[in-house]
């Protein structure tokens, strides 16, 4: 069957970063601009014709909102934790459960723990670095999930790095890129 990968619209983040790539603008889990919802709707356009029948999507809202954008109530959407993107800035912190559910209630974070995204508990800061090889385990764990989807046509609605490590191929903002 085929997977297709879709990066997230541009997000409040990837706008505040273009005008300035070195000072993170503390965006923290950030969700789309205008832009990124005129783009997540003209990909709509272009996934029609794909036989996409399930979509998977990362729990930061950005993607869920892509994902929305994209493929409505149409289609059913499971949010997994294990393709967030490499916690390196305040975007890729995530936000609790319950507050996932207050934005997007039709959906479910029932599986999600109170903090699904990386962090050490032991240490007193918000954004952590997600270490190299806990970012390379979880996209390989992924990846191994991926290759044994036989079902039907499948969207996976994700983020640039991750996207990187998974199909080695760098994603512009709602790109569409044929996995398998």
């Amino acid at each position: 069957m085929s997977i297709y990968l879709i990066r997230h619209g541009q997000s409040e983040f990837n706008a505040a970063h273009a005008l300035d790539p070195i000072t993170d603008p503390m965006t923290f889990d950030a969700h789309l601009t205008e832009l990124g919802v005129q783009q997540a709707k003209s990909a709509r356009e272009e996934v029609a014709d794909l036989g996409i029948k399930h979509v998977v999507a990362s729990p930061l809202a950005r993607a869920i909102q892509t994902a929305m954008h994209i493929f409505g109530n149409d289609h059913p959407i499971t949010v997994n934790p294990h393709m967030s993107e490499k916690l390196y800035s305040s975007c890729d912190v995530g936000s609790n459960p319950t507050v996932l559910k207050d934005m997007f209630s039709h959906l479910s974070f029932d599986h999600l723990p109170t903090q699904w995204w990386y962090g050490d508990p032991d240490i007193d800061q918000r954004i952590q670095a997600e270490p190299d090889d806990i970012f390379l385990t979880r996209a390989l764990g992924f990846k191994t999930w991926l290759d044994q989807w036989n079902d039907e046509p499948l969207a996976v609605v994700g983020h640039g790095t991750f996207f990187v490590q998974l199909a080695g191929h760098h994603m512009q903002n709602c790109e569409i890129h044929k996995y398998r």
